[in-house]
């Protein structure tokens, strides 16, 4: 019988130095999409798979990501008497997504460091892990950390979201290699770490969303350093494959990293787009770039 997952971690820790000079002041995770930070969006999706508990992983000075979801009183009471209860219903809704819980990485030693201080919190149950600058659409009724736990009930397993890529972009990526035993589920054996094309064992990338059982921890204990001298989430996870299954899922969705410049103008373009009020002046606006650019 498997537990169910309510706990879920968020690394977001890092300084985001894609994007400065603008992450100098603000943290990467509060960069918008639209009118909405990534870590919102991070959040939202585990809470729309169950998440209840979640603890988010920050360095000193990024204090404004537990500012972002703590209540805002004259804020809300401005809203609230000059009539703007939308804005004032989402401030509300904001505070209550979920118990949060933060907690400092004094250093900077990768990913794994960042999910080893997670240790405490978790205890004995497993947990989602979801990095907090990567927004996730789903294509399906399900958030994609959503896919991830169905699989988790099946198999009782650590499963890692995977997505394809791809060749020129293998080398960016931790590339998964496994036998698949299910429609989308791999059984894994390896995981390679930002190999070339050439010597990549496919083109399924770790696509930023995990489940783990408590072993992630005990692998996470005995990793050494690894590449840039940082602790990788990688090394622990293909240690726990010698001690237990661990499974992949090819996502139904799409991953936006916000943390390029490319990557935050696509997806602000095409989330804008989606939007009613935004679409004819926006679609337009950028017609007209284009033609002017000639690139159209």
């Amino acid at each position: 019988m498997s537990c169910p997952v309510f706990k879920a971690v968020i690394p977001a820790a890092g300084f985001g130095t894609r994007m400065l000079p603008f992450t100098k002041a603000v943290p990467k995770e509060l960069i918008p999409l639209v009118d909405t930070p990534v870590l919102q969006y991070v959040v939202e999706e585990a809470v729309a798979a169950g998440a209840t508990d979640i603890l988010v992983i920050i360095s000193s000075g990024k204090e404004a990501l537990k500012h972002h979801f703590e209540p805002a009183v004259e804020l809300e009471k401005r809203l609230k008497e000059s009539g703007k209860t939308a804005l004032f219903d989402r401030m509300l809704n904001l505070n209550k997504l979920a118990k949060l819980t933060f907690v400092y990485q004094h250093e900077l030693d990768g990913l794994g460091g960042a999910v080893r201080l997670a240790e405490n919190f978790a205890g004995t149950d497993p947990c989602m892990v979801l990095l907090g600058d990567c927004v996730m659409d789903s294509f399906s009724e399900l958030p994609v950390i959503g896919q991830l736990l169905k699989v988790y009930e099946q198999y009782h397993s650590s499963v890692i979201a995977l997505s394809e890529v791809p060749p020129e972009k293998i080398s960016s990526y931790g590339i998964a290699a496994g036998t698949l035993i299910n429609g989308d589920i791999l059984r894994l054996h390896d995981l390679v770490e930002k190999p070339s094309a050439a010597d990549a064992p496919g083109n399924l990338a770790v696509a930023a969303r995990y489940v783990f059982t408590p072993g992630i921890f005990s692998a996470l204990h005995k990793i050494t350093r690894g590449v840039n001298n940082e602790f990788q989430l990688t090394d622990a996870v293909k240690l726990l494959m010698a001690s237990e299954a661990v499974y992949g899922c090819r996502i139904s969705g799409k991953r936006y990293d916000l943390g390029s410049i490319a990557g935050f103008i696509a997806a602000n373009v095409e989330f804008a787009l989606r939007r009613p009020e935004l679409q004819e002046v926006l679609g337009r606006q950028i017609i007209n770039i284009l033609k002017e650019k000639n690139i159209l």
